[in-house]
């Protein structure tokens, strides 16, 4: 008996990798992932581990767990990898504050953001 397999998310062409609750604003994020959409995962990699940015290591992760998933949950070769997709939403809003001027509170809002991650794999062209 048993359960039935969950369908896939994603083509068969495709995996894909999900970072949640990254301590960052999702504008700052999404400036990383303008950075390696469209390109080849040995570029983005590339782009990211020389990035200034505080949080292209993690974002590095991400794609390098979506590299793994592609080659060992679905077969697929990664010299053929591109970044199809990479988008970020909003998570969780911490809300802090502090004291300021005549006994009045300062707002401050410390946001979490979750970026996705696809690859697809697509033929050399020669």
């Amino acid at each position: 008996m048993g359960k039935e397999k969950n369908p896939r998310r994603v083509a068969d062409n495709e995996a894909m990798a999900k970072l949640r609750m990254l301590r960052t604003s999702p504008q700052k994020l999404n400036l990383l992932a303008q950075l390696i959409r469209g390109k080849k995962v040995d570029k983005a990699l590339t782009d990211l581990t020389f990035s200034q940015k505080r949080i292209a290591e993690d974002v590095r992760k991400c794609l390098q767990s979506a590299i793994a998933n592609a080659e060992n949950n679905h077969n697929l070769d990664v010299d053929e990898l591109i970044v199809a997709e990479a988008y970020v939403g909003k998570n969780l809003v911490m809300k802090r504050g502090r004291p300021r001027a005549r006994g009045r509170f300062g707002a401050l809002r410390k946001p979490f953001s979750e970026i996705t991650i696809k690859l697809r794999q697509v033929e050399e062209q020669a």
